[in-house]
Formats: structure tokens, sequence, C-alpha cells
């Protein structure tokens, strides 16, 4: 596909730091000047959602920053309104670089009667008029199976490997990587791999949604400092309980490095009252004021990555790269020294 003009960026409500941390960083390239669309997106008194962009976008190669966190249903109308005033005014191309992707975990009929409400989004996006999706960490990657257009997922594991190996130094032969449950395992057998580590799992038995009644490691963590991966961390019920159950089994140390920080209801009173030394969350989702002076909580950027990202498909070019800790160091240089 022919290079079209600049790239240009819009912004929902959900998380506009994040946006504006990606046009600051594009216009760094190579003299681009991008800066975020001139448009008001905003909910009448009755909370209906309206759009008005102010700057012509025919025949333009258009990004929407848009994660569909809580409140969920707000930030994904917000973003089918958004496309559907794009799509109005003859936009030649539009990428929703969706960074939290809701609903991803109903992805399954977990029981009868009950929908998978991943599909049916999948299937609002492609009808509203979106041509791509960028998204990081997909719950489950057959999601991408869900969409009729193309899906780039990005994933966390390659920039966790950079924090861990900067922050760890040194320290890297006594770390164990840890998978919370069974499903995840693939995921920290991912960021195993890439600091060379052992694996572990701490395998749970749920006696029903949001409670945990038994869990037991598999593994020997004893005078290891272990690191807790996984997508997603909702109330940290789950997560606080497997750092005590690591540290009873003689753990030194538990860390986390989670994709996403939902960290709904008490979940940063529980990450502060637990016994990990800290939990490491990207700004997929937009923290809240708590989220961000919380002492054991740190937010590792995604804008590096998804600048990128955008900058290879306005070209034309792989997505992919940035699956490789190597690409991605330059990428993060004056976040991390090199390895």
């Amino acid at each position: 596909m022919p290079v079209m003009t600049e790239p240009k960026l819009i912004s929902g409500n959900a998380n506009r730091p994040l946006a504006q941390s990606i046009a600051r960083r594009m216009s760094l390239h190579r003299g681009m000047s991008v800066s975020l669309l001139d448009a008001r997106v905003e909910r009448f008194n009755d909370a209906e959602i309206f759009v008005e962009v102010y700057e012509n976008v025919r025949g333009e190669d258009m990004y929407i920053i848009q994660p569909t966190s809580n409140p969920a249903n707000d930030n994904l109308m917000e973003l089918l309104v958004i496309v559907d005033a794009l799509k109005r005014s003859s936009a030649a191309r539009i990428t929703a670089v969706v960074p939290y992707f809701g609903y991803a975990r109903q992805d399954r009929r977990a029981k009868a009667r009950t929908p998978i409400s991943a599909k049916l989004v999948a299937n609002l996006m492609t009808t509203a008029g979106i041509d791509r999706v960028l998204t990081l960490d997909l719950h489950a990657t057959q999601i991408q199976g869900f969409f009729d257009i193309p899906v780039d997922n990005l994933y966390a594991a390659p920039v966790f490997a950079l924090d861990v190996k900067h922050h760890f130094k040194g320290r890297l032969g006594d770390l164990m990587v840890v998978s919370p449950d069974v499903g995840g395992l693939a995921r920290a057998r991912e960021l195993a791999t890439r600091i060379g580590a052992p694996l572990a799992i701490v395998d749970k038995r749920r006696e029903k949604a949001g409670e945990v009644a038994e869990m037991t490691v598999i593994g020997d963590v004893s005078g290891k400092t272990c690191i807790i991966v996984d997508d997603i961390c909702d109330t940290a019920g789950t997560l606080c309980k497997a750092a005590q159950t690591l540290t009873d089994s003689g753990a030194t140390e538990v860390h986390a490095y989670i994709t996403h920080g939902v960290l709904s209801g008490p979940a940063v009173e529980r990450v502060a009252a637990s016994v990990m030394k800290s939990l490491v969350i990207t700004d997929s989702i937009q923290p809240t004021d708590a989220v961000r002076t919380a002492p054991n909580i740190r937010i590792v950027p995604t804008a590096p990555m998804f600048t990128q990202a955008i900058l290879n498909i306005w070209n034309g070019t792989s997505v992919s790269s940035l699956f490789e800790t190597d690409t991605l160091l330059p990428i993060y240089e004056g976040l991390y020294s090199p390895i």
C-alpha cells in the first residue's frame, strides 16, 4: 500500500495522556508534525455521545486512540461514534488503537445460555467501519479470529523483559517467573524465556467468580525472587493471595508484572497491604490518582511501542518486529540501559 500523507491521530476520552504521548513521540520522527486532531468528544445531558471533527480528514490515514476500559460501554460507544464521524468525513483508512480490549474475558461460552461478548464487540467494530485494529496483550489470542479485518496484537513481554533486566541487574540468577494459573502458562513462559529464568505455576481452584478457594505452588520457589506474570489485574484478590502462597512456600521476594491494570474496587489497597514488593503495570488503561501515587505500583509506558507500531502500519512495514526485545531497546532509549 502506498504511503499516505502523515498519519493523523484522534483521541477519545478513555486515555488522552497516552494519546498525547504517542503524538509527541511521532513528532520526533523525521521531522513529522503530529498532534491530536482538533475535535470535541463529549456527552449531552442525557449521556448521549457527540463527536465533531474540526479538521479536514478526507483521504487521510486515521488512528483512533481509545482503550475500551471502564466504563467499558461508554468508551466502546465513544470509539464507534468517532469511527462513524471519520467515515462520513471520507477518511481513507481508520485504524483503531485499542490498548486495552474490553470484553476480552468473555471470549467463549463458559456456561449454557451465555453470550460470546468479545465476538459481538468485534462485529460492532467491523460494522462501524474500522479497517484495522492495533491492540496489546489480548486476553485470548484467538479473539483476533473474531474479526474479518487485520488485527495486530502487540505483546508486553518484550518490554517487561527490558524492565526486569534493568531493575534486577545482577540478580537474574535468583529470579523465577510464575504463572498465576495454568491458563496463563504460555504468557509466563514467554517472559521466562526472554530473561533466562525457570518457571513455576500457582494452581488455583475457584469456588465461584471472584473467589479463590485453594492455591498450590507447582515448582520449587524456595529462596527465589518470584515474578508473577499475567495480562489483567482486576480486584487483585487472586494476585495478592498468589503472592502470599509463594511467600509461604519459601520465596524471598514477590513482584508482579501485569499488562493491564484494571485495579477496580479495593485493588490498590490490597496491593499496598500485600507481601508483594512491587506491581508493575502498563499505561494501557489510564491510571487513577490512587494508582499513580501507590508506593509499590510502577507504570511502564507503552507510547514508545505504540508509536513505532503506528509508524510501521503507516509505512507498510512489519509490526511483528516489535515482538523482539532487541528491537524495542532503541525505541525505549533513555528508560533502559543497553543489555
